[in-house]
């Protein structure tokens, strides 16, 4: 969610820093502040807004050094104030840190601190941090941190620079992901491999626990306990390129168009040129496992949720195995039955939403094996599970979710197709399953094609304030997350409905001025979609249609009509999204939104 980097090398830390947060600016954030250690004396500029308002006081105020820190917060505890901004300072001002992450006991530790003499400046939670390493601190930085983290009952991904133990950077990690670059004679420290990609693609990761001390020469893992670690150092896979518009006004049109290469570049070594079986590497070591199950449980939130739903309607019908789809955040606090056949599916694109991650603990402590769906290598949720499936669709940057969508659902039926192979050895129809998936990226082309037609669309309802979308079958969830992308850049209230459902109270809200999109492909549920139509428009709603390419009949009940490529009825998920996705986009830019940086939104949810 925050935005963490450091830096510490020979090259002017101010620039480096300032060009590593505005990589991230698209996590969300409202406010910005950068601390540096400059000729052994601490200096500190923080600002609202955007990271340009802080890069504004660093040109009229330069700091000169070649080490420091830098936030983007996205407030949790404390309005969005340049006092409660990061870094935070300890009472002498030579200490500061950054802090992704919430301290669920601040106000003991204030409570403490404050009588021992420390005086505090703003209202967030992080501040204490800083207290409890100046309380701790002699001369070693990495020692004070560590016994200041053990007090803390919470999450944290944190980054702290002294003048009292200058020419270091000292961070530590739990539950908030914090990552180090490895340069050419130079560190970095960041909670997003974003912000490093252009000057390293060598990473290791901070596992929970852990604490790093970074000085111009070297680096150094150890656990709180003071016992030294020894970490892999892996190579990032992204390129500056796919952090870049590549001529897209916004992330989040590019990321619509690169679908058909981002499927591709997930099916390729997995399906064999229309072939069985489906190679899914990261499930080899588990077909045991998988043979055994009974039951799966799939936890995710939000574009991952959806997903999950289209993924339970594959399961169920092609792999026969009943599955749940929970809400990640609510099956945390329960008490969910987990027996030794079930199987917990964790989805997340960046491996590192929160309650993901904490649902997926969770399970393994009852007992269940875990298989992730993420998009992100060395990811916290990808490096915990047992097993798992990689997206390998690149970096997803824009803040609604599109790629990562229709990835993870095409990773789903891929999933239920290797359960069935497994269980059954061979099956008649799954070639000609797999010849379905790979004509996919294609169709998607053909409707990407159509943009033009459906922005002239969305010109026609950008100014409505209400929108209700249905859909049945394997489309229902599509209606929930068109609906979902439409709230979340555009700032129109829609909801999604299983198409039946509209009578049981949705209906009194249609009028002339209540658009309905209708997800009515041609499938077993056809003839009752278009009786939903009928119903709309007998109360003078406008209905806009998403079809099955040479349907007539459905030109005389809509409005409005988008065509998608026929495909069967499990796969049409990854087509029908499409146009919606389009259609929240340009009704977005539209009305003025922020599309990439949506209000009150960030790209990873990484606290509770």
């Amino acid at each position: 969610m925050c935005g963490i980097v450091g830096y510490i090398g020979n090259k002017e830390a101010g620039k480096v820093l300032l060009d590593g947060i505005k990589r991230l600016e698209y996590r969300g954030y409202d406010s910005s502040g950068i601390a540096c250690i400059e000729n052994g004396t601490l200096r500190y500029e923080k600002a609202i807004g955007e990271v340009v308002e802080l890069e504004h006081k660093l040109n009229t105020n330069p700091i000169i050094a070649n080490m420091g820190i830098v936030h983007t917060r996205w407030a949790t505890h404390g309005a969005p104030t340049v006092e409660n901004a990061h870094p935070h300072m300890d009472c002498r001002c030579e200490i500061a840190v950054v802090h992704n992450g919430i301290i669920e006991n601040y106000d003991y530790l204030t409570s403490y601190l404050e009588k021992r003499g420390h005086i505090f400046k703003s209202q967030t939670d992080t501040e204490v941090l800083a207290h409890l390493i100046e309380e701790n601190l002699t001369n070693n930085l990495e020692e004070a941190v560590m016994s200041a983290v053990k007090m803390i009952e919470g999450t944290y991904g944190i980054a702290v620079i002294s003048t009292k133990d200058p020419g270091k950077i000292v961070a530590a990690r739990k539950g908030s992901p914090l990552i180090i670059g490895i340069g050419d004679n130079e560190y970095f420290i960041t909670s997003d491999v974003s912000a490093t990609l252009e000057h390293t693609r060598n990473v290791i990761y901070l596992d929970d626990l852990e604490v790093a001390i970074i000085t111009p020469d070297n680096y150094e893992t150890k656990t709180i306990e003071n016992i030294t670690s020894l970490k892999k150092i892996e190579e990032v896979l992204w390129n500056m390129d796919m952090i870049e518009k590549s001529g897209f006004q916004h992330f989040m049109l590019k990321e619509i168009h690169e679908q058909p290469q981002a499927l591709q570049n997930l099916m390729r070594g997995r399906v064999d040129g229309g072939k069985a079986p489906i190679k899914l590497g990261g499930l080899s070591h588990c077909e045991k496992d998988l043979l055994a199950v009974k039951r799966i449980v799939v936890i995710a939130c939000g574009t991952s949720w959806h997903a999950g739903l289209v993924g339970e309607y594959m399961l169920e019908e092609l792999a026969r195995i009943p599955v749940e789809v929970e809400y990640a955040s609510e099956f945390r606090y329960r008490n969910p039955i987990i027996e030794k056949d079930t199987l917990v599916m964790a989805i997340s694109q960046s491996g590192e939403t929160a309650d993901t991650l904490a649902a997926m603990r969770e399970a393994k402590n009852k007992g269940a094996k875990v298989l992730a769906i993420c998009n992100v290598v060395g990811s916290s949720i990808a490096r915990e599970a047992d097993a798992g499936i990689y997206l390998h669709i690149g970096p997803e940057i824009g803040v609604a979710s599109t790629k990562a969508f229709t990835a993870q659902v095409a990773a789903f039926y891929l999933f239920a197709l290797h359960i069935l192979l497994l269980r059954h050895k061979t099956d008649p129809k799954v070639p000609e399953m797999i010849t379905a998936i790979n004509s996919i990226p294609g169709k998607i082309q053909k409707i990407l094609d159509r943009e033009e037609e459906i922005r002239e669309m969305a010109d026609a309802y950008k100014d409505k304030n209400h929108a209700l979308y249905l859909g049945r079958g394997f489309n229902y969830p599509v209606a929930l997350e068109g609906a979902l992308k439409l709230k979340e850049i555009s700032y129109i209230h829609a909801q999604g409905y299983p198409a039946a459902e509209m009578k049981h109270g949705p209906i009194a809200l249609i009028d002339e001025n209540m658009p309905v999109i209708v997800i009515a492909t041609k499938d077993a549920t056809y003839g009752k979609i278009l009786n939903n139509i009928e119903e709309v428009k007998s109360r003078k709603g406008r209905v806009i249609a998403i079809a099955t390419e040479g349907d007539e009949q459905i030109q005389g009940k809509a409005d409005h009509v988008v065509y998608i490529p026929d495909a069967p009825a499990v796969l049409t998920p990854l087509l029908s999204v499409i146009p919606l996705q389009l259609l929240a986009y340009h009704m977005a830019v539209m009305r003025g939104c922020n599309v990439d940086k949506p209000r009150n939104l960030a790209k990873s949810v990484t606290v509770e």
